[in-house]
């Protein structure tokens, strides 16, 4: 029985360390996101001040608003990842609940089993002392 529970918890360790790797992803996905909206952001003010200048550079203008494009692309892309990335993690989630669980059951079990052997102990040793008691006031009639 130690040995399917140890089992079990090294799977559940495992579980947990898959879970927490594509965690770790998904922030490094979200963080990814920011910077994204953060160029987007910067590249729109830099696009504002092209326009507002007085000498309108026609080619960075231009330049500002393929790079806006893109930016936008990147962000849908991004978003794309980050969903399927916790469609993941929701699975990974799961796992481990289910070899959680799995641990739990066996660690009831395992005490279940634990108690019985104690109490078949007590009543083995209840019965040789009352065997002994028996044999010594046969002794004594």
């Amino acid at each position: 029985m130690q040995v399917v529970l140890e089992m079990r918890e090294r799977e559940l360790e495992e579980r947990q360390m898959e879970m927490a790797k594509v965690l770790a992803t998904l922030n490094s996905q979200k963080q990814k996101l920011q910077e994204i909206f953060l160029a987007q952001e910067e590249n729109k003010n830099k696009l504002e001040a092209l326009c507002n200048s007085e000498n309108l550079e026609i080619t960075q203008i231009q330049a500002h608003r393929d790079y806006g494009i893109k930016l936008v692309v990147d962000a849908n892309n991004q978003n794309r990842i980050i969903k399927n990335t916790e469609a993941i993690l929701k699975i990974k989630q799961k796992e481990v609940q289910e070899a959680h669980q799995k641990v739990e059951i066996l660690k009831k079990l395992k005490e279940k089993q634990e108690k019985e052997y104690y109490q078949e102990f007590l009543k083995a040793e209840t019965k040789e002392i009352d065997d002994i008691t028996s044999a010594r006031y046969r002794l004594k009639q």
